[in-house]
């Protein structure tokens, strides 16, 4: 798969030392570059790229006006490209795939552009699937329905968080979801255990589950949620609850009103 990749950045040589950088990479193809932000907003409505390579600090339109100016169409995956670090947080929230630093370096460059054919594949199976199902619908629909029906219950891996941004200390860490061991609630704060490292993320553990495949996270506790992939034992106890015992030696009590659904995953 080709991706159809546009350069926004007024610094000359800057867009030709990324140009240099992304000749490495066969599937990107650079199909236009702009010198400002308001040129990069013709120039993204008119060539509707997969991404887009864009600068925070610009006259005129910035990079974060740039994809205010996206509102009115689907907008294409950016990676944020700085000479300045301390725009990092507002990046991410800006919902931006990566953020590298000026001068690019080939390996940082390399790693952002799996992550944005991770978010392309996840994007074009999903395209896929809804044609199909249309065309379903079209010509045959009681096998839509019953596709639909059997399907409805069913978690889709595409749904659920891969990576979540967790903004603590004035810092964005990108968490793997595979590597957190338990979450702890703290009110409206959720403390995401990794092992070795604690995270604070100001969320309601309602609105995390959601985000989380319940295939792999549950909660074991009225403030704590289990990654099932970490548990290494269970522990029975004597009023019924028990234990689960962690990759890091952590040991979570169950409550017996989560116990039955523990049960179903854990064997």
């Amino acid at each position: 798969m080709t991706i159809r990749t546009i350069l926004v950045d007024d610094e000359p040589l800057a867009i030709q030392g990324l140009q240099l950088r992304l000749e490495a990479h066969d599937d990107i193809e650079i199909i236009a570059t702009a010198s400002n932000g308001r040129e990069g907003i013709r120039q993204i409505k008119t060539h509707k790229p997969d991404l887009v390579f864009l600068d925070i600090q610009m006259p005129g339109f910035d990079g974060f006006s740039v994809i205010s100016g996206m509102m009115d169409v689907e907008p294409p995956l950016f990676v944020f490209v700085t000479a300045y670090a301390d725009h990092a947080v507002k990046a991410f929230e800006a919902e931006a795939v990566d953020y590298l630093v000026k001068p690019v370096d080939e390996d940082r460059l390399a790693s952002t552009l799996e992550r944005v054919r991770e978010r392309l594949s996840e994007k074009n199976a999903a395209e896929k699937a809804e044609k199909l199902q249309e065309a379903l619908a079209e010509h045959a629909p009681q096998a839509a329905e019953e596709i639909a029906e059997g399907s409805s219950d069913a978690p889709s891996a595409n749904r659920y968080e891969q990576v979540i941004n967790i903004r603590d200390q004035g810092q964005i860490f990108r968490v793997d979801v595979g590597d957190i061991e338990r979450i702890d609630a703290a009110g409206d704060y959720m403390c995401i255990q990794t092992g070795d490292n604690t995270l604070i993320l100001r969320e309601t553990m309602k609105d995390l589950e959601k985000r989380l495949d319940p295939r792999h996270f549950q909660r074991v506790h009225r403030s704590t949620i289990v990654n099932l992939d970490q548990v290494k034992q269970v522990k029975p106890h004597t009023n019924g609850e028990c234990f689960l015992v962690l990759g890091s030696g952590a040991e979570v009590k169950v409550s017996r009103s989560y116990r039955d659904v523990v049960a179903r995953f854990v064997h």
